[in-house]
């Protein structure tokens, strides 16, 4: 179980490359970057406000490479949710999230049906000539693994609210939501390396500030 703090914190796995980055990037400033630049981890911290109170969305963006499984197992043991990202133009992305889902699975074990899981097809701007996964595919196997499933692209800002959304709509434990009032930019983020404690459970209603 996460240890006690006012943050909540959402982990965001995939392989190297599929946008991981780009999808925070876009959520949390509202940007987006052409260039590959490989992430070993970084936390962005977002100040949201719950009711009369403050609390942290946390999002750690993870490594794509397999050379840092303690720093995997660490992640999965202190996340409260998790974005598990694929690019629909590479099907063997997909292949490398399932031993991510499986050390979930075997992390989490009896809470993993109260935790909010996404599967994410990133890179749905895509031509259709070099997709390799369809959306029936993606569904199909959120549907295998019991989570949710979204496409997405960070680079024309499709459905990456809506993602993170529909995450923290599906939290149990606490009223958790994202409130945006549409004019959209999150002023309140800064990115810090990996620190901080996870949350733990408490009925809240969260809102961006």
């Amino acid at each position: 179980m996460p240890e006690q703090s006012n943050d909540y914190r959402v982990v965001v796995f995939g392989a190297g490359g599929v946008g991981k980055s780009s999808l925070v990037l876009r959520f949390v400033k509202g940007t987006f970057r052409e260039s590959y630049i490989p992430t070993i981890e970084d936390t962005y911290r977002q100040v949201i406000s719950s009711n009369k109170t403050i609390c942290t969305l946390q999002i750690t963006d993870t490594t794509g490479s397999h050379q840092f499984p303690a720093m995997q197992r660490l992640s999965i043991s202190k996340g409260h949710a998790f974005i598990l990202v694929y690019s629909v133009s590479s099907r063997q992305s997909l292949e490398e999230l399932k031993p991510i889902w499986q050390t979930i699975k075997e992390i989490k074990g009896t809470e993993l049906p109260n935790i909010p899981v996404m599967l994410a097809g990133n890179k749905c701007d895509e031509s259709p000539e070099i997709r390799e996964v369809s959306a029936a595919e993606g569904q199909a196997q959120a549907q295998a693994w019991g989570v949710s499933f979204m496409e997405t692209s960070a680079k024309t800002n499709h459905n990456v609210t809506q993602l993170f959304q529909e995450l923290l709509n599906m939290e149990k434990n606490r009223n958790v939501s994202l409130q945006v009032d549409g004019k959209g930019k999150k002023k309140k983020d800064k990115i810090v390396k990996d620190g901080g404690e996870a949350s733990a459970s408490g009925r809240e209603k969260c809102s961006i500030m």
